[in-house]
């Protein structure tokens, strides 16, 4: 699923506090103090390795920073550090217009590892000839078999065998049984201790056969080829049919290995890292302002940062999630399936000098459909065109089982604001609109409209 920092992975129930796995390096060409690309200033990063660890040359250039108000941005999943600068330099470029005279920005990018699917365009970014030629139908294009190696160091064979499978689709049971069972050694879920595995989604403990028809299924429903060039051919997708229209499934459950991986990635850069972070440079510069944005799971980081921030402190005056790929019910004080317990961040919103805008919109078919369907993969494909409200994403349609919590249409959050406290959904979807399948408008978020709403939600407006 193509996003800036998409990943729609796996429900809302891993603790932010699970291990990340093996640690990743600063990404590569990295300097600290460079804002090639940047249109705007003074820009700064704050880079993380997957353990949450801090640069701290970054760290001080953003405490040097001259400013009232520090917009904090947290790419999501399917990102390197060049497209994340794209979008960094993208989104922020309409703000010095909107903000008050007596307002000075300061703009930081979060810069976490992550890693990025080649073959999939994102709206306005990618250049004709950047990206993999159709013709690599379920295989995987040397740019994306490539990040695939530097986000699993060391098992070279495993991808090699996998990618060879893609390549070839053969039409064997054996040979789907084969991938399914790299796949779940990549993404290490046999290694999960025996008291964690019912948290280890279905979608990697289900059959192969079943898991990889459902997925050809829902990438079918979000419009993706039906001619075989991308692995999608109708026989194969009824019981029993021919299995050589499964690949396309097969290449998504890759994917989905990856997000498994990255949605504890982000929690833990979100909570270990970048809410530490800020607290310390809130206890240094008591004045300044803090505003968080994120996309896709780089809505997830800042959401979990919100975890160190202290009881009683005022310092993060605002917060706003762009197609956040976490669910719906994560500020739920209590889940409405489940009375007993609460979301992820249940009440977190409170530690927020200020509002937590959801903004969502109906036509990101990667929130939609695949963030449900991985959420809650069983093994009947019931539901996959179906939308299960206890698997659906904040992303999707907004905030839910918050008592009072408003639900707006952009053009209403722009016209008469936001509240000034607590959670609220904005349906975004008359600008979060293109993109093509499998994932929509997930990655379409570069508008002018919605650093509005930023402002609005910070009170920095004119």
């Amino acid at each position: 699923m193509a996003d800036i920092g998409g990943g729609f992975g796996i429900g809302a129930g891993t603790a932010a506090g699970a291990s990340a796995g093996t640690a990743a390096a600063i990404p590569a060409g990295y300097r600290p103090g460079v804002t090639a690309g940047i249109g705007v200033g003074p820009y700064a990063e704050l880079t993380f390795d997957s353990e949450g660890d801090v640069d701290r040359a970054t760290q001080g250039t953003v405490a040097r920073m001259e400013a009232t108000d520090v917009l904090v941005f947290a790419h999501g999943w399917n990102s390197d550090r060049s497209t994340a600068t794209r979008l960094y330099d993208r989104f922020f470029a309409p703000f010095p217009g909107l903000v008050g005279s007596g307002v000075r920005l300061g703009y930081v990018g979060v810069v976490w590892p992550s890693i990025r699917f080649s073959d999939e365009p994102i709206p306005d970014f990618d250049a004709p000839g950047a990206l993999a030629e159709p013709g690599f139908g379920t295989a995987l294009d040397p740019l994306t078999r490539r990040a695939l190696g530097e986000f699993w160091p060391g098992r070279q064979a495993e991808l090699d065998r996998v990618a060879e499978l893609l390549e070839e689709r053969p039409e064997s049971a054996a040979a789907f049984i084969e991938f399914g069972a790299l796949v779940r050694e990549l993404a290490g879920v046999d290694a999960v201790p025996a008291a964690a595995a019912p948290a280890v989604p279905a979608l990697f403990t289900d059959d192969v056969l079943e898991v990889c028809r459902a997925l050809s299924r829902a990438l079918a429903a979000a419009g993706a080829p039906a001619d075989g060039a991308d692995g999608i051919e109708g026989p194969g997708l009824a019981a029993g049919g021919a299995l050589r229209g499964l690949w396309g499934g097969a290449k998504e459950l890759l994917r989905q290995a990856t997000y498994y991986k990255m949605k504890k990635r982000a929690g833990v850069v979100g909570e270990r890292g970048l809410g530490p972070v800020l607290a310390q440079l809130a206890g240094d510069r008591p004045a300044l302002r803090f505003h968080l944005i994120g996309h896709s799971f780089g809505a997830r980081v800042v959401s979990f940062a919100l975890r160190a921030v202290p009881d009683g402190a005022r310092y993060v005056k605002s917060v706003t999630l762009l197609q956040g790929a976490f669910s719906h019910y994560a500020f739920a004080d209590r889940l409405p399936h489940d009375r007993s317990t609460g979301g992820a961040l249940r009440g977190l919103q409170r530690r927020v000098d200020g509002p937590v805008v959801a903004c969502h919109s109906p036509h990101d078919s990667a929130l939609k459909l695949f963030y449900p369907l991985a959420s809650r993969m069983a093994g009947d494909s019931a539901g996959v065109l179906g939308f299960d409200e206890r698997w659906g994403a904040i992303g999707h349609d907004g905030v839910q089982a918050v008592p009072g919590a408003p639900r707006l249409s952009l053009a209403t959050a722009l016209r008469e604001g936001v509240p000034a406290a607590g959670c609220v959904s904005v349906d975004a979807g008359s600008v979060v609109r293109r993109g093509g399948a499998p994932s929509g408008a997930h990655s379409d978020i570069c508008h002018e409209e919605l650093a509005r709403v930023v402002v609005t939600a910070g009170r920095m407006g004119r």
